[in-house]
């Protein structure tokens, strides 16, 4: 799946990366791992680099960091299987993602 779509980056418009800067940021976007349990956690993106910054959970840590979404696209699983975003996904304070994992 591409992940980074035209709509990917309108909905990023308002959040570069650096702008939310807060104890509690907004999620805007979610990929998954559709063979494991890796979840990244989008708050900001910058489209020039296309490089995100969010909430990453299911590998050996949990974190917050920047990611690559080229990395991330080019990442093959089996069955010809892709990284992928979560169509459906509202977007929603990580507070509410991290009270989840519990």
């Amino acid at each position: 799946m591409k992940l980074i779509t035209p709509e990917f980056e309108k909905q990023f418009k308002d959040y570069p990366l650096g702008s939310q800067d807060v104890e509690d940021p907004l999620v805007i976007a979610k990929f998954f791992d559709p063979c494991g349990s890796a979840t990244w956690l989008i708050t900001e993106y910058d489209a020039v680099e296309k490089r995100a910054f969010g909430y990453v959970m299911g590998l050996q840590y949990d974190e917050l960091g920047y990611i690559s979404l080229e990395e991330l696209e080019s990442i093959k699983r089996p069955y010809g299987l892709t990284i992928e975003r979560d169509i459906y996904f509202r977007q929603a304070p990580l507070s509410t993602f991290k009270e989840k994992q519990g």
